[in-house]
């Protein structure tokens, strides 16, 4: 008989991304500082970029869309010994990306989203969900960018592969958020408020969308350092209004009195804060041009991720949408790290050190609420079972 934990994929993988990123930032932060001789596989300022956007990013992702595509295709997908053995794939390239040696570590780390996107590609191919479909080559994408960054550190390929790989694989996240969101935002919003009717524009939903897709493809081709600078940002500028424009159709005002509601479109408020950056700052060199990285890392990925996490994991363990006090204080500790992060590094540059150690524990403690609040829901059977 399955245990409970193992029973479908969010169980296990919402708390061992919750964990891992309540543990891995104040490691790095501590390497950063020099407080800590941290030696993982990749160099510390590498393994935190590298940990976060191919480590705790996937390990939400699949946990998703494990329970997501069970939900639409109606097939089974892993669980028990199946579901432990991907898990612990997982945590397998952590625990290796931490330690070393670094082509041991490579090849178990990027041995994980392959495997997952077979995994998933199975009951969506069996039962012809071609709506889904697209899930499958994102996550193996995502696989070969995690591949050409460990290549670039090896020298295998070109150096370039650094930063594009790590550029690019956070665009693919924006685009997931923007089509996931996109969906469960308006329609749970609709479902939940009385006379909440949001409003969708067919040019401004496939303008967002193509508009994410073409940085995607700009950044992974290389092709983004070739345009003209006006160009670049004129995209980037439309693309974050256009996401604003989607924002303010689904009314998010309207949900305000459901914390569980509003969390998520002010997760995605994030996305067009991103993209606005990236237009101002993607040619200020450093540390002025990581506010942008860090609204989507931070404000939209995380914001996004944790209150999918905390909903989803509510509602299919048979417990009430409502928000507690666990809750609210995770949420606002998400969001206070991104503002600190962004605003605090664009306010006042000379405290950088200070900005990214606030953001540092508050992202912590965020996460490890979550953790220690969510571990037994998770591990056990269903409240109405």
């Amino acid at each position: 008989m399955t245990s409970a934990a193992l029973s479908i994929g969010f169980r296990p993988f919402y708390f061992l991304a919750a964990a891992f990123a309540a543990l891995a930032v104040p490691l790095w932060f501590a390497a950063y500082g020099g407080w800590l001789p941290l030696t993982p596989a990749l160099p510390a300022f590498l393994w935190h970029a590298h940990e976060m956007v191919f480590g705790f990013a996937p390990a939400v992702i699949v946990g998703f869309l494990l329970t997501a595509v069970r939900n639409w295709t109606g097939r089974p997908t892993p669980s028990g010994a199946a579901l432990a053995a991907l898990a612990l794939l997982w945590l397998a390239g952590r625990v290796a990306m931490l330690t070393g040696p670094g082509t041991a570590a490579a090849l178990i780390d990027v041995a994980f989203l392959p495997v997952a996107a077979v995994v998933l590609a199975v009951p969506l191919a069996r039962s012809r969900n071609a709506r889904n479909a697209f899930v499958v080559p994102l996550l193996l994408l995502l696989g070969g960018l995690a591949a050409l960054h460990h290549a670039a550190y090896s020298g295998l390929v070109s150096g370039a592969w650094l930063t594009r790989a790590g550029t690019a694989a956070m665009d693919l996240v924006a685009l997931l958020l923007t089509v996931i969101g996109g969906r469960v935002i308006p329609n749970f919003s609709a479902n939940a408020v009385p006379g909440l009717t949001p409003r969708r524009w067919a040019a401004v939903e496939w303008g967002t969308i193509a508009g994410v897709g073409l940085i995607v493809l700009l950044d992974v081709s290389g092709a983004a350092g070739s345009l003209p600078m006006p160009a670049l940002r004129a995209l980037f500028f439309t693309v974050a209004a256009l996401q604003c424009l989607r924002l303010l159709g689904w009314q998010p005002w309207k949900t305000r009195r459901n914390v569980l509601l509003l969390v998520l479109p002010l997760g995605y408020l994030w996305l067009p804060v991103h993209f606005a950056l990236r237009g101002m700052l993607d040619a200020v060199p450093g540390q002025m041009a990581q506010p942008a990285l860090h609204a989507l890392a931070v404000g939209a990925m995380a914001g996004l991720m944790l209150a999918m996490m905390t909903r989803s994991a509510r509602g299919h363990t048979g417990r009430p949408l409502v928000a507690g006090g666990a809750e609210v204080f995770m949420f606002t500790a998400i969001h206070l790290a991104a503002l600190v992060r962004v605003g605090g590094v664009l306010l006042w540059p000379a405290g950088y050190v200070t900005w990214v150690g606030a953001a540092a524990v508050l992202w912590s403690l965020a996460f490890g609420a979550f953790a220690v609040r969510y571990a037994p829901i998770l591990a056990r059977p269903r409240a109405d079972a």
